[in-house]
């Protein structure tokens, strides 16, 4: 009984912990993408590092937990746990954007020696990866909540039903449009596709249907 008391309290400062990183990590987001320039942009980049580093600890006991016999109701650790990853996601987009910035004086000297087309098919390939990784981090989302309402033991109301079968479609809308951006990524890399197709009529179309998932 004393070690079930030690553990629950360890989880329950843990769980703490995420949730004050987690509000921390959005403070930080927040000032990355107002930051005034460059150098302010950079320092509140490193900030978000930091951060994310103590929430993939914190994620690592939860881990832990979640394979532990001991533990029968884990649906608290696998939100956390979730919880975590959408951060982990969000700061991939992060730095893949800090390597791409326009400021970033490498950038700068690669676009020079870049010719007009392959700078395009870059800035082309670029804006699919990060789509896909938006798109990913929303289908995560859509998966948690499908979890939540699956995991409890009592039988869907109708509400509750409807709401399933609409994140349910919406996961395959997401799951579908995936994997034809990533096909039309690989045809952009291969040269198999036009980039102006790419730029005047999927552009178009994944922002409207990006924008309308929000």
């Amino acid at each position: 009984m004393a070690d079930r008391r030690k553990l629950q309290g360890e989880i329950d400062r843990c769980l703490k912990k995420v949730t004050e990183g987690v509000e921390s990590f959005e403070d930080i987001w927040q000032k990355v993408h107002s930051a005034a320039n460059a150098n302010q942009k950079e320092k509140y980049e490193a900030d978000l590092k930091r951060e994310i580093k103590k929430l993939q600890r914190l994620r690592d006991h939860i881990k832990t937990w979640c394979s532990s016999s001991d533990i029968k109701d884990k649906r608290i650790l696998v939100e956390n746990r979730k919880l975590i990853e959408t951060q982990m996601e969000r700061f991939k987009i992060v730095e893949r954007e800090t390597k791409t910035k326009a400021y970033s004086k490498e950038g700068l000297g690669a676009a020079a020696k870049m010719d007009p087309h392959s700078k395009e098919k870059g800035d082309v390939t670029n804006w699919l990866s990060v789509t896909i990784e938006n798109l990913n981090l929303q289908l995560e989302q859509f998966e948690s909540r499908i979890e939540q309402l699956t995991t409890k033991k009592k039988k869907m109301d109708k509400d509750k039903q409807d709401i399933f079968e609409e994140l349910k479609a919406q996961q395959d809308k997401h799951l579908f449009h995936i994997k034809q951006l990533e096909t039309i990524m690989r045809m952009v890399d291969n040269d198999a596709l036009p980039i102006e197709q790419v730029g005047k009529v999927y552009n178009i179309n994944i922002r409207t249907y990006c924008n309308d998932c929000q």
